[in-house]
Order: structure tokens, then sequence, then C-alpha cells
């Protein structure tokens, strides 16, 4: 959602910035926008719609200079307009900003700048912010002084980056609150901003992070830290990123998403390793997981709280938690916990499980949790993330970048890595016996090479996908473990095809659900030979009797499945509780290639994004 780039130094800044934006178009836009500064001008080029659009406009008029930024926008305060595009401009044209996030007060903040002559030419939030600047700037005040006057009036959450003509070769950049993550990479002669480290990784692996209510000062020969509260001098040591941007390449896959999809086994073996102490059989995390085990005996309750796709993962990290260590959790909707007045536990953990670790409503109800007492635990792939830094515990995925909008191999990542987070609890509460817990470790291991035998089946899930690419609804059955597998699978659909589909739990079927079963809806069971068995097959019956199509997601081997079904995609036997690794692999396949089939834009589905990172 949203993306920001900023150069500054000797080089062009203009391709640059159309790089860095390239890189970041995989967190959902719907315009896009640059502004280069040199020689105290002011030069800004936008476009409605995908950065091909912005890149017809600035190859017929190309902007020279080598300090600029760029923005790719996703609409909240009006339409998807070039109108509405970032950067933003003063009605001098000589300072531009570029915004992530909502300013909540900006109606407040915009009538009285109205009153004073100044000219507004969008409906977006952001245009109070350059407006604001202008009127300190003419004071005499630098960008940065001007920034730390204006950014204490802003209410919401917002990451901001600013240049002008009066501070030549500076962007000024902040972020106030939970708003999407901001980064300075530092290089020689130069350094650069961005909201994703992606848009960094073929320039520097040297990068700061900036918390909430930071202000950084970047010039081609120096970075500087402010607080936004006092103006106070502040320090953000440059880390070293490790990431390749290689990985981020498509590497001849036609999307992305397919790309990510068969990386799942690769992605799996690197969460697993160095997991498991070989010697005493005992999951171990490294040392960002720091509970002591005093803490965790007495740990008397857990509360998830994700969005979306994490949040399916979180459902099925409950069934292993509560059936493996015996501890009671809860699952919240992140945007629901935080303004509901929750209970919090006295001792108790609330688990934030994100890919991006940016979601704002995730680090809203993270900080919610923390304030009435909880420890916090983050399920995390991108290292420096916001939600990393304000746990008390993470748990890192290793997953290596996601760039399909839709998540698959993070999300599959989350299973396995809360899979041996609930053997790591069992173990040390007594709950589960040795040689059962090396049982389970033991499947774990066998499930990248498992994967690989679902994989091998695409052509025939392909051609699955053909037949019904056509449906106009879908319903998805599951049960037990596999019940948020039947969500993640509907959800994968929707999103990717925009085929509306349904995920439910199978025994409910019978409180409205069958109303929607008719000859034209395809079913998709998934029907594994688990405990709940025989009860899907029961539930497969109700769909038979109204005509809808089943399609069965099955055990290899399983013959009774055959009297059942108009469709069977088959997996091999593993696990129940690690099951839904598995199952919903054929699942993602199926929403992929529906999609394609569609000719739908996969990797970026329309009125999505990567990274929530606004309310």
């Amino acid at each position: 959602m949203c993306g920001i780039v900023g150069y500054t130094g000797p080089r062009q800044a203009l391709p640059l910035l159309m790089s860095g934006l390239r890189r970041l178009e995989y967190r959902g836009y719907d315009s896009a926008g640059v502004a280069v500064e040199r020689d105290h001008t002011l030069e800004v080029r936008r476009a409605e719609g995908k950065l091909d659009n912005l890149a017809a406009v600035v190859a017929q008029r190309p902007a020279a200079g080598d300090t600029g930024i760029g923005h790719t926008r996703w609409a909240t305060h009006g339409r998807p307009t070039e109108q509405n595009a970032h950067p933003h401009v003063d009605c001098t044209g000589a300072t531009a900003v570029i915004h992530n996030g909502i300013i909540e007060n900006f109606q407040a903040l915009k009538a009285p700048l109205i009153a004073a002559g100044h000219t507004f030419t969008s409906e977006t939030d952001t245009e109070v912010v350059v407006h604001l600047l202008e009127d300190e700037l003419k004071q005499g005040k630098s960008l940065e002084d001007a920034a730390l006057a204006v950014l204490p009036r802003l209410e919401g959450a917002a990451a901001l980056a600013f240049i002008s003509t009066s501070d030549p070769g500076t962007i000024v950049a902040a972020r106030i609150s939970n708003a999407g993550g901001v980064i300075v990479g530092h290089g020689k002669g130069e350094n650069f901003v961005a909201s994703d480290m992606t848009a960094l990784l073929e320039h520097t692996r040297q990068m700061s992070f900036l918390e909430g209510g930071d202000l950084a000062i970047v010039t081609p020969d120096a970075v500087r830290f402010r607080s936004i509260a006092d103006g106070a001098t502040i320090e953000r040591p440059a880390r070293t990123v490790a990431m390749d941007a290689i990985a981020a390449a498509k590497s001849g896959y036609k999307h992305f998403m397919l790309k990510e999809i068969f990386e799942q086994p690769r992605a799996i073996s690197d969460t697993l390793l160095g997991r498991v102490d070989r010697g005493t059989g005992r999951v171990i995390f490294d040392e960002d997981l720091k509970m002591d085990e005093a803490y965790v005996k007495a740990l008397p309750r857990i509360t998830f709280v994700a969005c979306g796709t994490a949040y399916h993962a979180s459902l099925i990290g409950k069934y292993l938690i509560e059936r493996l260590a015996r501890i009671p959790c809860d699952v919240e909707i992140a945007s629901e916990y935080r303004y509901r007045d929750p209970v919090v536990s006295k001792g108790q953990l609330v688990i934030a499980v994100t890919q991006s670790g940016e979601t704002a409503d995730t680090l809203a109800a993270m900080q919610e949790g923390k304030r009435r007492g909880a420890r916090l635990l983050t399920f995390v792939n991108v290292l420096g993330s916001e939600a990393s830094r304000v746990s008390d515990d993470v748990v890192y995925l290793h997953t290596g970048p996601e760039i399909s909008v839709a998540s698959t191999k993070a999300y599959t990542a989350m299973i396995v890595d809360l899979y041996l987070f609930a053997i790591y609890l069992a173990q040390r509460r007594g709950t589960v016996p040795d040689a059962e817990a090396a049982k389970l470790l033991a499947e774990v291991f066998h499930l990248p090479t498992l994967i690989d035998a679902v994989l091998r089946e695409e052509p025939k899930l392909k051609a699955l996908a053909y037949r019904y690419h056509t449906a106009s609804n879908f319903l998805h059955l599951g049960r037990g473990v596999n019940y948020p597998t039947a969500l993640e699978g509907a959800l994968k659909l929707k999103e990717l095809s925009y085929i509306h589909a349904e995920g439910t739990a199978a025994g409910e079927m019978k409180h409205g659900t069958n109303a929607l079963i008719d000859s034209s809806l395809p079913v998709v069971a998934i029907a594994l030979q688990d405990s709940v068995y025989k009860k899907m097959l029961s539930n497969i019956q109700e769909v038979r009797a109204r005509a809808g199509v089943v399609i069965a997601l099955a055990t290899d081997g399983d013959e009774e499945i055959v009297r059942h079904a108009d469709e069977i995609i088959r997996i091999p036997a593993t696990n129940e509780l690690l099951s839904p690794a598995l199952a919903v692999v054929p699942l993602q396949l199926l929403a992929y290639h529906i999609a394609d089939r569609r000719g739908n834009d996969v990797d970026q589905p329309r009125n999505l994004a990567k990274a929530v990172t606004v309310e």
C-alpha cells in the first residue's frame, strides 16, 4: 500500500526513482508520480494508473536533477486520478510532499489554509501538509525546521518525505505513529529513502529504520535524525541487511505469485533451519525469542492478533497450541481488538502474526495489548520491521522477499513456525511425551518433499481451473484444523480471480449456507483422511443432494472419496496437525490458474495492497 522512494547524490535522480518504484509495485497502487529538484527549480511528473503510464510521461517530458522523491499511491481520500496522485506541491511550486497513511484531522487543518488564500488542487488529505510547510518556509525556516513545526499538528498515522528548492540536495522524511515504514539507505556520497527494503537493495545493504516520531534529514554526505516531539538529536544506527535483490526477480516464472508458490519447499526448509536441537530433540529458536521456561510453564493464555491471511494462520495456531500445549487461545481480527476494550490476563502473551510487520491495524493491536500489560511475540517475515522492533520476542519466517500481493510462501511458513512453537511450548510444559514430539518433528522435516509432490500436479490443477474459471461463485468447506484452510482457499480465489468465494465450517452448512447450493456452484471440500473425515463425507452428501459440484481435496490412496466427488485433487498423507500447510498449496494453484485464465493481474489484484499501512 503506497510506496515511497527518494534519492540525493551525484547521479540523475529520475532513473533511480523509477527503478525504485518498479520494485515497490507489488505493494499495490493506482497512480504514481515523481518530483525532481535542481538549480532551485522543482519539476513534477504524475500519472493515473500503472507505472508504465508514468514512464510514458517522463519519456516525453524528462526531468533532470540529482535530488528527488517518488511515490505509488493507493487511494484513500479522493479517486485514483492524476490530480490526486503524489507528489503534491505548494502554491509556489517550490516544495513537494509524498505521503503514506492517513491524516485524520486534515479537514480541520485545511479550512484555515483556504481562508488564508491557499489554493488546493486535489481531493487528498496529503495536500494540507505541503501548504502548512509553505507557511513555515515563508518565515525563513529550513525545511527540517518547517517540518518540525508542522508534523506535531498532524493526527493519525503517516510516513512522509519532502523536498524543496529552499534546501537543495535535502530530503526530509518522517514517520508519525504506526504508519508504513521509512528506511534510510546509506551509500557513498549518496543516500536513499524508501518505504521498503526492496527499493534499496540494488544500491546498498546499509539501512537505518525510523521509529514512530522520528525525523530524518538526508543529504548526499550525511544523515541525521531528530525527534518530532522536541527536536532533539537521536541515533538510528545503520544495520547491514542480508536480503538478496536477486531473490525479488521472477526467475522465468510468469508471475511472482507462481514463483513464490514453487518456492515453498525451500522457504519451509529455511524456516526450519536450526530450530531443532538434534541432540536433545527439543525445539529451539534464536536469541530473539527470550521467554524463559518459568514464564512458559506459567503462561495462562494467548491472544493472537492478525489480519487477512495471517489471521487464518493464527486460527491454525490456536488449534495447534491448544491441542499440544493445552494453553487457552483467542484469535482476534486486529482491527477489532483495539476498539473493543479487550481483557488482558496477568502474564498473558499477545502474538502478532504478520508478513510485512508494518500492518497498521496489527501494530495498533500490539500497542493495545502491551498497554494493558501483555508480553508481545511477533511472527514476521521482514527483518527490521516495526512489529519486530516493538516486540518482546520475535520469530522470523525467513522466507525471503514475498512480492505478490497474495501471500503464499509466508502463509505456509507461518503455519510451520506456529507448529514448531506449539511443540516448543508443549515440551517445556510437559504436555507432550518426548516420543510424540519426536514424531511430530520428523513429520515437519518431510514437508518440503511432500509439497514438491503436490507442485508436480500443477498441470492437473491448471486443467481443473480452466474448467471452472467461468463460475460466478465458489464455496470452500473445511472442518477442524482445516476449517482455516477453507477460509484461506476462498480468500485466495476471491482476491485473485474476483469470483465471489466463501469459506465456511462444514458443520455450519445447515445454518444458512445450504441455501446457496445449486448445480452452478462448485464446492471445494477439504476431505482428508483425518479425525473429521466421516463428518466431511456427510457434508459432501448435503452438497450432492442439492446438485452442487463437489471438488474434493483428498488424501492419496483414498478410494472411498471417488463415490462422493465430481473432481478430486489428491495430496500426500501427513500428520493431521501439519496438513493445513500441505492442503493449502493446491488451493493456491487453483486460484492462481483461474485468475490467470480470466486475464487478471495476478500479482497486483485490483483495490488491494501488500502492506496495509492505513486503517
